[in-house]
């Protein structure tokens, strides 16, 4: 251990410090993703996230996504990036208003699923060329029975249609 030089024994130790506080971060972080979404029976319980919005877990065609719930959206919405490497087919072009103002984007039909067991198959959905990440719209939302209170929003899927 003498043959060590000093200044090594001290960037060992900065970077398994670094290491320690990096893995604790992704601990928390994946504790907190697990109690804003809770099965319970025929029940969904989102809960806000720190970014004052809903996130619901589901899956593209079989690729893993965090859908953002958006009540104001009349359709669901999807990045043009993520849609050209699922290689969902184009039947058709949109244009969209955004928060950030109106966009042109194709349709693609693709496969929504969503943890809980709520699925669309040949679902059309927008894919637009500025959306940082899935949007979940009306056109699946309001299949289901929602109540939000408290920071909560509850999704009872017995009654889904």
């Amino acid at each position: 251990m003498n043959d060590i030089p000093h200044w090594l024994k001290h960037l060992t130790v900065w970077l398994l410090l670094g290491l320690a506080v990096f893995l604790g971060v992704q601990a928390f972080q994946a504790r907190q993703a697990a109690t804003n979404f809770v099965i319970d029976g025929g029940t969904v319980e989102l809960r806000r996230g720190a970014d004052g919005h809903y996130h619901w877990p589901g899956r593209v065609n079989g690729r893993a996504v965090d859908f953002l719930v958006d009540t104001g959206a009349t359709g669901t919405a999807i990045p043009a990036a993520l849609a050209r490497e699922l290689g969902l087919p184009k039947v058709g072009r949109v244009q969209s208003s955004t928060a950030g103002g109106v966009v042109q984007g194709q349709v693609v039909v693709g496969a929504l699923e969503l943890q809980g067991g709520v699925r669309a198959e040949r679902l059309r959905m927008a894919a637009l060329p500025a959306l940082e990440g899935p949007l979940l719209g009306m056109d699946v939302l309001g299949r289901l029975a929602l109540q939000q209170r408290e920071g909560v929003l509850r999704i009872d899927l017995r009654g889904a249609r």
